[in-house]
Protein backbone atom coordinates (compact mmCIF):
# COMPACT_ATOMS: atom_id res chain seq x y z
CA UNK A 1 0.00 0.00 0.00
CA UNK A 2 1.00 3.68 -0.65
CA UNK A 3 1.11 6.01 2.55
CA UNK A 4 1.29 9.68 2.03
CA UNK A 5 3.31 11.50 4.98
CA UNK A 6 1.14 13.86 7.05
CA UNK A 7 4.12 14.03 10.68
CA UNK A 8 7.19 12.62 11.18
CA UNK A 9 8.70 12.87 14.45
CA UNK A 10 12.02 13.82 14.99
CA UNK A 11 14.04 11.20 18.01
CA UNK A 12 16.50 13.66 18.79
CA UNK A 13 18.89 11.42 20.68
CA UNK A 14 19.53 8.66 18.02
CA UNK A 15 19.49 11.29 14.81
CA UNK A 16 21.98 13.66 16.36
CA UNK A 17 23.99 10.87 17.55
CA UNK A 18 24.55 10.71 13.70
CA UNK A 19 24.19 14.39 12.81
CA UNK A 20 27.16 14.65 14.92
CA UNK A 21 28.85 11.43 13.79
CA UNK A 22 29.40 9.86 17.14
CA UNK A 23 26.62 7.09 16.22
CA UNK A 24 28.92 3.74 16.33
CA UNK A 25 27.10 2.81 12.78
CA UNK A 26 29.03 5.31 11.28
CA UNK A 27 32.45 4.31 12.61
CA UNK A 28 32.05 0.45 12.91
CA UNK A 29 30.70 -2.37 11.48
CA UNK A 30 27.73 -4.59 13.67
CA UNK A 31 27.47 -7.92 12.96
CA UNK A 32 24.24 -8.97 13.43
CA UNK A 33 24.87 -12.51 13.27
CA UNK A 34 27.97 -12.96 16.02
CA UNK A 35 26.19 -9.42 17.75
CA UNK A 36 29.27 -7.69 17.58
CA UNK A 37 30.60 -4.65 16.54
CA UNK A 38 33.59 -4.90 14.20
CA UNK A 39 36.73 -2.73 12.99
CA UNK A 40 36.29 -2.32 9.18
CA UNK A 41 33.85 -1.10 6.77
CA UNK A 42 30.91 0.54 8.90
CA UNK A 43 27.17 -0.40 8.60
CA UNK A 44 26.08 3.11 7.84
CA UNK A 45 27.44 5.93 5.75
CA UNK A 46 26.35 9.04 4.46
CA UNK A 47 24.16 10.84 2.92
CA UNK A 48 22.10 8.33 5.24
CA UNK A 49 18.47 7.82 3.67
CA UNK A 50 15.54 6.50 5.26
CA UNK A 51 16.13 8.11 8.49
CA UNK A 52 13.40 8.36 11.36
CA UNK A 53 11.10 6.07 12.78
CA UNK A 54 7.89 8.16 14.00
CA UNK A 55 5.21 8.65 11.42
CA UNK A 56 1.81 9.27 10.70
CA UNK A 57 0.46 9.07 7.35
CA UNK A 58 -3.02 8.82 5.16
CA UNK A 59 -3.36 5.72 3.44
CA UNK A 60 -3.97 6.85 -0.52
CA UNK A 61 -4.25 3.24 -2.36
CA UNK A 62 -3.93 -0.75 -1.73
CA UNK A 63 -3.05 -3.20 -4.22
CA UNK A 64 -6.23 -4.92 -5.65
CA UNK A 65 -5.11 -8.28 -4.62
CA UNK A 66 -5.33 -7.27 -0.77
CA UNK A 67 -7.93 -4.63 -1.07
CA UNK A 68 -10.88 -6.90 0.24
CA UNK A 69 -8.83 -8.09 3.19
CA UNK A 70 -10.67 -6.75 6.73
CA UNK A 71 -6.85 -6.71 7.99
CA UNK A 72 -5.83 -4.15 5.26
CA UNK A 73 -6.55 -0.10 6.12
CA UNK A 74 -8.69 1.48 3.91
CA UNK A 75 -7.57 3.99 1.43
CA UNK A 76 -8.47 7.66 3.31
CA UNK A 77 -7.23 5.69 6.41
CA UNK A 78 -4.93 7.50 9.07
CA UNK A 79 -2.01 4.94 10.06
CA UNK A 80 1.26 5.28 12.13
CA UNK A 81 4.27 3.13 11.95
CA UNK A 82 8.15 3.21 10.77
CA UNK A 83 8.80 4.39 7.17
CA UNK A 84 11.33 7.53 8.12
CA UNK A 85 11.16 10.99 6.98
CA UNK A 86 10.12 10.94 3.33
CA UNK A 87 6.93 12.23 1.94
CA UNK A 88 5.36 9.06 1.15
CA UNK A 89 6.06 5.36 1.12
CA UNK A 90 5.24 2.13 -0.57
CA UNK A 91 4.96 -0.76 2.25
CA UNK A 92 3.99 -4.52 2.37
CA UNK A 93 0.33 -3.99 3.89
CA UNK A 94 1.54 -6.14 6.79
CA UNK A 95 3.52 -3.73 8.20
CA UNK A 96 0.60 -1.57 9.31
CA UNK A 97 -2.12 -3.97 9.54
CA UNK A 98 -4.00 -2.93 12.85
CA UNK A 99 -2.18 0.50 12.49
CA UNK A 100 -4.48 2.33 12.68
CA UNK A 101 -4.50 5.90 14.44
CA UNK A 102 -6.83 5.40 17.19
CA UNK A 103 -10.06 7.00 16.91
CA UNK A 104 -10.31 10.50 19.01
CA UNK A 105 -6.25 10.68 19.14
CA UNK A 106 -5.01 13.72 17.57
CA UNK A 107 -2.81 12.10 14.97
CA UNK A 108 0.45 14.57 16.42
CA UNK A 109 0.08 11.89 19.38
CA UNK A 110 0.46 8.90 16.91
CA UNK A 111 4.06 9.79 16.11
CA UNK A 112 5.01 9.04 19.42
CA UNK A 113 4.10 5.57 19.00
CA UNK A 114 7.76 4.51 18.99
CA UNK A 115 9.50 6.82 21.48
CA UNK A 116 6.55 5.63 23.49
CA UNK A 117 7.23 2.24 23.48
CA UNK A 118 10.98 3.38 24.00
CA UNK A 119 9.93 4.48 27.16
CA UNK A 120 7.66 1.90 28.41
CA UNK A 121 10.21 -0.82 27.56
CA UNK A 122 12.47 1.05 29.97
CA UNK A 123 9.82 1.14 32.93
CA UNK A 124 9.11 -2.69 32.04
CA UNK A 125 12.81 -2.89 33.05
CA UNK A 126 13.12 -1.61 35.87
CA UNK A 127 10.34 -3.51 36.94
CA UNK A 128 8.70 -1.45 39.51
CA UNK A 129 6.34 -2.38 42.14
CA UNK A 130 3.57 -0.48 43.98
CA UNK A 131 5.19 1.93 46.74
CA UNK A 132 8.55 1.65 45.14
CA UNK A 133 10.63 4.66 44.39
CA UNK A 134 12.16 5.37 40.92
CA UNK A 135 14.38 8.40 40.12
CA UNK A 136 14.62 8.83 36.22
CA UNK A 137 17.49 11.16 35.15
CA UNK A 138 17.03 13.21 31.92
CA UNK A 139 13.94 14.94 31.55
CA UNK A 140 13.93 14.91 27.46
CA UNK A 141 10.90 13.77 25.42
CA UNK A 142 11.57 9.99 26.33
CA UNK A 143 12.21 10.97 30.27
CA UNK A 144 9.10 12.56 30.21
CA UNK A 145 6.97 9.77 28.92
CA UNK A 146 8.99 7.18 30.86
CA UNK A 147 7.78 9.68 34.12
CA UNK A 148 4.36 9.58 33.70
CA UNK A 149 4.59 5.69 32.72
CA UNK A 150 6.13 5.01 35.53
CA UNK A 151 3.79 7.57 37.81
CA UNK A 152 0.58 5.00 36.27
CA UNK A 153 2.60 2.69 37.63
CA UNK A 154 2.05 3.30 40.67
CA UNK A 155 6.05 4.48 42.21
CA UNK A 156 6.87 7.40 43.64
CA UNK A 157 8.82 9.11 40.96
CA UNK A 158 11.56 11.86 41.27
CA UNK A 159 12.36 13.55 38.11
CA UNK A 160 15.91 14.67 37.50
CA UNK A 161 17.25 17.49 34.92
CA UNK A 162 19.28 20.36 34.52
CA UNK A 163 16.68 22.33 32.63
CA UNK A 164 13.88 24.46 34.11
CA UNK A 165 11.03 23.74 31.54
CA UNK A 166 11.46 19.78 31.86
CA UNK A 167 11.26 20.05 35.73
CA UNK A 168 8.01 21.69 35.14
CA UNK A 169 6.59 19.18 32.62
CA UNK A 170 7.79 16.36 34.56
CA UNK A 171 6.01 17.93 37.71
CA UNK A 172 2.73 18.18 35.62
CA UNK A 173 3.08 14.31 34.65
CA UNK A 174 3.12 13.47 38.02
CA UNK A 175 6.10 13.42 39.57
CA UNK A 176 6.12 13.61 43.02
CA UNK A 177 9.74 15.27 43.01
CA UNK A 178 11.78 17.10 40.75
CA UNK A 179 15.48 17.17 41.16
CA UNK A 180 17.78 20.07 39.71
CA UNK A 181 20.97 18.32 38.78
CA UNK A 182 22.35 21.66 39.29
CA UNK A 183 21.75 22.64 42.54
CA UNK A 184 23.73 20.09 44.31
CA UNK A 185 24.42 16.03 44.88
CA UNK A 186 21.36 14.24 43.84
CA UNK A 187 22.07 10.95 45.67
CA UNK A 188 22.54 13.14 48.59
CA UNK A 189 19.36 14.37 47.77
CA UNK A 190 17.44 11.36 46.72
CA UNK A 191 18.64 9.55 50.19
CA UNK A 192 16.86 12.53 52.23
CA UNK A 193 14.02 11.96 50.28
CA UNK A 194 13.81 8.20 50.89
CA UNK A 195 14.73 8.20 54.47
CA UNK A 196 18.27 7.40 53.59
CA UNK A 197 17.38 3.87 52.08
CA UNK A 198 18.07 5.79 48.24
CA UNK A 199 15.49 4.86 45.46
CA UNK A 200 14.77 1.52 44.52
CA UNK A 201 15.53 2.02 41.23
CA UNK A 202 16.75 4.73 38.53
CA UNK A 203 15.83 4.86 35.18
CA UNK A 204 18.87 6.69 33.19
CA UNK A 205 17.96 8.41 29.90
CA UNK A 206 19.81 10.85 29.22
CA UNK A 207 22.59 8.81 27.33
CA UNK A 208 25.00 11.08 29.66
CA UNK A 209 27.93 8.71 31.25
CA UNK A 210 27.62 11.68 34.92
CA UNK A 211 23.89 10.97 35.03
CA UNK A 212 24.52 7.34 34.88
CA UNK A 213 27.04 7.90 37.32
CA UNK A 214 24.90 9.74 39.56
CA UNK A 215 22.25 6.92 38.78
CA UNK A 216 24.17 4.53 40.35
CA UNK A 217 25.17 6.75 43.47
CA UNK A 218 20.69 7.54 44.15
CA UNK A 219 19.54 3.69 44.51
CA UNK A 220 19.57 1.93 47.44
CA UNK A 221 21.90 -1.26 48.57
CA UNK A 222 21.26 -4.14 45.38
CA UNK A 223 19.09 -1.48 43.91
CA UNK A 224 18.31 -1.41 39.81
CA UNK A 225 19.76 1.32 37.19
CA UNK A 226 18.14 0.55 33.80
CA UNK A 227 20.93 2.38 31.70
CA UNK A 228 18.32 3.27 28.82
CA UNK A 229 19.83 6.25 26.99
CA UNK A 230 22.05 6.24 24.14
CA UNK A 231 25.59 6.25 25.00
CA UNK A 232 28.61 7.83 22.73
CA UNK A 233 32.17 7.41 23.34
CA UNK A 234 34.25 6.04 25.80
CA UNK A 235 32.38 5.90 29.86
CA UNK A 236 34.95 7.82 31.39
CA UNK A 237 32.74 9.77 33.78
CA UNK A 238 32.05 6.01 35.40
CA UNK A 239 33.67 4.94 38.91
CA UNK A 240 32.33 1.94 39.08
CA UNK A 241 34.76 1.10 42.23
CA UNK A 242 32.52 3.49 44.23
CA UNK A 243 28.63 3.14 44.98
CA UNK A 244 28.41 0.16 42.27
CA UNK A 245 30.78 -2.14 43.55
CA UNK A 246 30.51 -1.09 47.33
CA UNK A 247 26.32 -1.30 46.96
CA UNK A 248 26.32 -4.08 44.52
CA UNK A 249 24.39 -2.54 42.20
CA UNK A 250 22.63 -4.29 39.38
CA UNK A 251 22.94 -1.87 35.83
CA UNK A 252 20.63 -3.83 33.19
CA UNK A 253 19.77 -2.42 29.49
CA UNK A 254 17.23 -1.28 28.12
CA UNK A 255 16.77 -0.99 24.05
CA UNK A 256 13.79 -1.25 21.76
CA UNK A 257 14.78 -4.26 19.93
CA UNK A 258 13.79 -6.53 22.79
CA UNK A 259 11.76 -6.44 26.17
CA UNK A 260 12.90 -7.49 29.84
CA UNK A 261 13.86 -11.06 30.06
CA UNK A 262 10.78 -12.99 30.53
CA UNK A 263 8.48 -11.13 28.88
CA UNK A 264 9.50 -11.92 25.60
CA UNK A 265 6.58 -14.89 25.24
CA UNK A 266 4.16 -12.22 25.97
CA UNK A 267 5.25 -8.50 24.36
CA UNK A 268 6.67 -7.33 21.74
CA UNK A 269 7.01 -4.09 19.74
CA UNK A 270 3.92 -4.08 18.23
CA UNK A 271 2.21 -4.47 21.44
CA UNK A 272 4.39 -1.56 23.22
CA UNK A 273 3.18 0.30 20.62
CA UNK A 274 -0.73 -0.56 20.62
CA UNK A 275 -0.18 -0.03 24.88
CA UNK A 276 1.10 3.46 24.69
CA UNK A 277 -1.22 4.75 22.18
CA UNK A 278 -4.29 3.35 23.75
CA UNK A 279 -3.02 5.21 27.16
CA UNK A 280 -2.82 8.59 25.10
CA UNK A 281 -6.29 7.49 23.81
CA UNK A 282 -7.66 7.12 27.50
CA UNK A 283 -6.18 10.34 28.53
CA UNK A 284 -4.18 9.26 30.82
CA UNK A 285 -0.68 10.43 29.00
CA UNK A 286 -0.51 13.41 26.72
CA UNK A 287 1.95 13.35 24.40
CA UNK A 288 1.07 16.03 22.20
CA UNK A 289 2.18 18.43 24.91
CA UNK A 290 5.87 17.57 24.68
CA UNK A 291 5.51 19.35 20.96
CA UNK A 292 7.71 22.41 20.87
CA UNK A 293 8.05 22.51 17.22
CA UNK A 294 6.25 21.43 14.25
CA UNK A 295 7.77 22.96 10.94
CA UNK A 296 7.31 21.97 7.24
CA UNK A 297 9.94 19.52 5.97
CA UNK A 298 11.56 22.32 3.79
CA UNK A 299 12.94 23.88 7.71
CA UNK A 300 14.06 20.32 8.41
CA UNK A 301 18.22 21.71 8.02
CA UNK A 302 16.98 24.85 10.83
CA UNK A 303 15.58 22.02 13.18
CA UNK A 304 18.64 19.88 13.39
CA UNK A 305 20.74 22.83 13.70
CA UNK A 306 18.31 23.46 16.93
CA UNK A 307 18.23 20.39 18.26
CA UNK A 308 21.85 20.93 18.42
CA UNK A 309 22.92 23.95 19.10
CA UNK A 310 20.24 25.03 21.52
CA UNK A 311 18.77 21.55 22.55
CA UNK A 312 17.11 23.46 25.77
CA UNK A 313 14.66 25.16 23.45
CA UNK A 314 12.93 22.08 22.16
CA UNK A 315 11.05 19.11 23.51
CA UNK A 316 9.81 17.04 20.78
CA UNK A 317 9.98 18.39 17.09
CA UNK A 318 7.86 17.50 14.33
CA UNK A 319 8.26 17.65 10.66
CA UNK A 320 5.25 18.60 8.36
CA UNK A 321 4.80 17.59 5.01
Amino acid sequence: MRVRTRFSGISAGTELAAYRGTNPYLTRRWDPEQRLFRNGADTLAYPLTGWGYSEVGEVTEVAPDIADDPATPQVGTLVWGIWGHRSEAVLPAGKLAGHEVPAGLDPLAATFARVGAVALTAVHAADLHLGETVAVFGQGVIGLLATRLAVLSGATVIAVDAIDARLQQAAAFGAHHALDARTGDVGEQVKALTGGLGADTAIEISGAYPALHEAIRTVAPAGRVVAAGFYQGEATALRLGEEFHHNRVEIVTAQIGGVRPGMWLRWDQDRLNRTFLRLAAAGQIDPAALITHTVPVAQAPDIYRLLDDRPADALQTILEF
